[in-house]
């Protein structure tokens, strides 16, 4: 890794990401923090003191102890622990194990000797600082990762998942702002887990706008919610609450209520398959051909007569045009003014008077029956 050298009297403003809380579908509960999709809907004074008492409160890696905790329950065997049998089977230990014990080889660092490698990172571009401080926090991602257990079965997955938002958190840190290192890694390292959680969730990507992955950690938590407060949970109470759409609410449940299934795959099976599969029966949402045909001819044709009428344009008029008229990204009245060095109202004025000459011409290629929009008001 490398840094560009700063000076410790320089302030940086490199802020943790923001937070809000989420939990995987189903069964899958997260009851921690995560990076945000979007925002909350608005709480009341006292849940909001709760919330900003969490976020302030520290993060720490695990101790031996607790990494003793996660290997009992994910069937792993902490290093030291004598073995009834010899393990005749070709993978002695298993990936996870092992991984596990690496990460205790690595001490914990204290805050005095956190800060001056966090330092020499910064102010010198120390690769082997910024070594030492990932490495001495590979317990943190187990700890976190872990708490992903359930709605994610690989843990070695989220770790490595993990792993990665640590090195960013690293690669962002600033020494001087008095935050430990743990905490502000905390964010950066659920952010890379849950977005490894979402798009590995099924084998098609389930959500990929910012309203989807907000609906796809909160939907069925405000479900819950809603019915805890004996109210029935309609899509319009939900997506007033998450501030989605409606019709984004019923697609999303629609998906995580939905398992995969293969367009090529039969409808029917045994004797009486006839070939037809779910891609013939689903509907084609395209345009019409026809319609597509006569868009794109009347376009052609209008394309045409522009070009005849710009080519009798000059001066002022033809500046206006091909510069507000059929440009792409048209400019303001106010900069053709001072193009001109005159007033914008009299920039409109000169607009004003081009553009009734091309509605008229128009009028007269097209017929009066085709209405198009002509000029701009800025």
């Amino acid at each position: 890794m490398s840094q560009p050298k700063r000076s410790s009297s320089e302030k940086s403003s490199r802020k943790a990401p923001a937070v809000v809380d989420v939990e995987a579908p189903g069964d899958a509960a997260l009851p921690v923090k995560a990076t945000p999709v979007a925002p909350e809907p608005e709480q009341d004074e006292e849940e909001e003191a709760d919330e900003e008492a969490e976020v302030l409160g520290e993060t720490e890696p695990a101790t031996d102890a607790e990494l003793d905790l996660i290997e009992a329950e994910i069937g792993t065997t902490p290093p030291g622990t004598p073995t009834a049998a010899p393990v005749t089977a070709l993978v002695r230990r298993d990936p996870m194990g092992q991984y596990m014990a690496e990460v205790r080889r690595h001490p914990l660092l204290t805050r005095e000797e956190e800060h001056a490698l966090a330092v020499r990172w910064v102010e010198q571009g120390d690769a082997e600082a910024a070594k030492q401080l990932v490495t001495s926090n590979l317990r943190l991602v187990v700890k976190i990762a872990h708490e992903y257990k359930r709605a994610y079965q690989n843990l070695l997955d989220l770790v490595q998942e993990g792993n990665v938002g640590l090195i960013q958190a690293v690669k962002k840190f600033d020494p001087y702002r008095g935050v430990k290192l743990s905490t502000y890694s905390g964010w950066w390292i659920r952010a890379y887990i849950l977005k490894f959680i979402l798009n590995n969730w099924r084998l098609v990507k389930i959500g990929t706008t910012q309203n989807q992955r907000k609906l796809f950690f909160n939907l069925r938590k405000q479900v819950d919610r809603l019915k805890q407060a004996g109210v029935d949970p309609t899509p319009e109470r939900i997506a007033a609450a998450l501030d989605v759409s409606e019709a984004e609410v019923i697609e999303m449940d629609r998906r995580l209520s939905a398992p995969d299934m293969s367009l090529d795959a039969p409808l029917s099976s045994g004797d009486e398959d006839d070939g037809r599969t779910r891609m013939d029966i689903i509907e084609d949402s395209s345009d019409d051909p026809e319609v597509e045909v006569e868009s794109t001819e009347f376009k052609d044709i209008l394309h045409a007569k522009l070009r005849r009428f710009g080519a009798t344009l000059s001066g002022r008029e033809l500046e206006i045009f091909r510069d507000r008229i059929v440009a792409d990204e048209p400019i303001t009245l106010q900069e053709l003014g001072d193009r001109w060095g005159v007033s914008r109202e009299r920039a409109r004025q000169l607009e004003k008077r081009m553009v009734l000459r091309l509605r008229e011409f128009l009028q007269a290629e097209l017929g009066d029956a085709v209405q198009i929009a002509l000029g701009h008001d800025t």
